[in-house]
């Protein structure tokens, strides 16, 4: 006996899967919140070396005595037209034009009162710590999904759960008081740390008592919650302009997320199973069938004989065979160039002209829209040509940037914001679809070896994001603004292309055993089960789509 007929008894979606279900959603809002700060509490405003001597000195115009001794002790930048933000004239009679880097800066109060880079001052020399933060916060990721996804396997998925909660808890709210960078980037490698364990945990737990004919939209519409957490974020960040503040503000709901994961949330039925735990794993699945309704049968009342999937994995399987190793391959590759291009696209909006807060905002309209076509078209057009339409479509948004960038003028600089809310279009629906294909193309036997470096393929191409969208601080000029998107265009167009060579897989009995996947998508094959079900079957093979929900999170 499966685990998913003991799922199938409960009910697919019934009212305590919905009740859990939701609980878990709200991680993913709380993450995102976090994850995506750096976009605002980072932020460089506009700035100049303070004026030496000149206690009160400030960004703005005190009067025509101030501007006097601006003129004579900053340098003019045509190229910017602006005054030269790092240096100062050595002689400030303003008739020498030798000049020296300064150490002191005054900023712009709009539209932030203050940012971290404004109080540890990351500017000129200092900037390039700034992509060091977010490619440490990155790194978290990694780290995290490492750590915590084995120690839940270790110690159960409510504990990691709860001790992830609470450590984002701690390390966001602790973010706030740092003073020195280095405080501050450890803070922030913890937060994203613990809160990759957050998303892991709750997703798993959110989807394994959920049937397998909801499962496809359950982990589409997850997402959804991490766009909220970004509206929420952009209505937050506009009316509290200081970082400390906002900080503060973000991250106190997670103390009420806490006491309710403590007091309502049970252990995971299934890890009970897989721990030997049968007693316990009885009492809560009898719980849930109470709750739903549902009078369970004397056989799935004991849980004999059941057999949980995945006791015999073998994460090299996937390289003893040129099919499997060509899949894995390509898979692999779309998972790190729709990371990097998601997170790239994310963190950098504030690189965008125009206003900050509107474009963060379209940014999450963008990136909500797209899931909303998931949910509509996804059975509809099939996982290849999503995924294949995604990237394209992406990294040809992408490019494009360019040309308005290196040819356009002030005019028409909303061409670039607009192609880069495409690109961000076609980033977040690939990141979500390649998660949903690639549980699909690896067998049963293998599938959460081959997603656990999937998602490791992931969190490498989001610590290289931060660095390529910062390639402006090393190339001068319109190129050094074009380069990072035209880069993450590139990338996006060849994972695209490459998904040609993946087969189709909606609307297919999945591939259970190595011999199953080798043969998988072939019209050749000796295996019936790969080949495109009748309309009469459909609803057969839908039972078993996607039986991969214990698997990490797409973000």
């Amino acid at each position: 006996m499966r685990f998913d007929e003991i799922v199938a008894q409960l009910g697919d979606f019934g009212p305590y899967q919905k009740r859990l279900y939701f609980l878990m959603c709200w991680s993913f809002a709380i993450v995102s919140v976090q994850i995506l700060a750096g976009v605002f509490i980072q932020a460089t405003p506009k700035h100049r070396c303070a004026l030496p001597g000149l206690l009160n000195d400030t960004y703005i115009s005190q009067g025509p005595w101030h501007d006097e001794l601006v003129n004579a002790s900053i340098p003019w930048d045509s190229d910017e037209e602006m005054f030269d933000q790092c240096m100062l004239r050595r002689a400030p009679d303003g008739l020498d034009n030798d000049t020296a880097s300064c150490d002191k800066w005054v900023y712009s109060k709009h539209p932030f009162k203050s940012t971290f880079v404004t109080d540890a001052d990351l500017v000129c020399s200092e900037k390039s710590l700034v992509t060091y933060a977010s490619m440490i916060l990155m790194c978290g990721m990694l780290f995290g999904s490492l750590v915590l996804g084995v120690l839940s396997d270790i110690i159960g998925r409510k504990k990691v759960l709860v001790i992830s909660t609470f450590g984002q808890l701690c390390s966001a709210l602790s973010v706030a008081w740092a003073e020195s960078y280095y405080v501050y980037a450890a803070l922030r490698f913890f937060v994203s740390f613990f809160s990759v364990g957050l998303i892991l945990t709750s997703f798993v737990m959110g989807m394994e008592l959920v049937g397998a004919k909801k499962r496809r939209y359950a982990g589409v519409v997850v997402h959804l919650f991490w766009c909220l957490g970004l509206f929420i974020e952009t209505g937050l960040a506009y009316g509290i302009r200081d970082w400390k503040y906002l900080q503060i503000t973000i991250t106190a709901p997670v103390s009420f997320i806490l006491l309710l994961y403590i007091a309502m949330l049970p252990e995971s039925p299934r890890w009970l199973l897989q721990r030997g735990k049968t007693e316990e794993a009885a009492r809560i699945l009898q719980s849930v069938a109470n709750k739903n309704g549902v009078k369970l049968t004397e056989k799935f009342k004991s849980l004999e004989d059941v057999e949980i999937e995945g006791d015999k994995e073998s994460i090299w399987q996937m390289f003893t065979h040129r099919v499997l190793l060509t899949r894995s391959l390509i898979v692999f590759f779309n998972w790190f160039v729709a990371s990097m291009v998601y997170y790239g696209l994310s963190l950098n909006v504030g690189d965008l002209s125009g206003n900050i807060y509107l474009n963060f905002f379209l940014s999450a309209v963008v990136e909500l829209v797209s899931y909303l076509c998931l949910l509509a078209l996804l059975d509809r057009l099939g996982r290849k040509f999503w995924q294949c339409f995604s990237m394209i479509l992406g990294g040809v948004a992408c490019i494009a940037t360019m040309f308005p960038v290196m040819y356009g003028g002030e005019d028409i600089q909303w061409v670039t914001v607009a192609l880069s809310l495409v690109g961000k279009f076609g980033g977040s629906a690939g990141f979500v679809v390649i998660y949903l294909y690639t549980a699909e193309i690896f067998p049963t036997v293998m599938r959460n070896s081959g997603m656990g470096l999937c998602s490791l393929c992931a969190r490498i191409g989001g610590i290289l994001a931060p660095y390529i969208g910062d390639l402006n601080v090393i190339v001068d000029g319109d190129l050094g603004i074009a380069l990072p998107l035209l880069i993450f265009g590139s990338l996006s167009v060849t994972a695209g292309l490459l998904v040609i060579f993946l087969p189709e897989t909606s609307h297919k009995v999945l591939p259970d055993t190595v011999e199953d996947a080798k043969n998988f998508g072939l019209s050749y094959g000796s295996l019936t089960k790969n080949n495109t079900l009748s309309s009469s079957s459909v609803g057969k093979a839908q039972d078993q789509d996607n039986l991969a929900f214990s698997l990490d999170d797409s973000k």
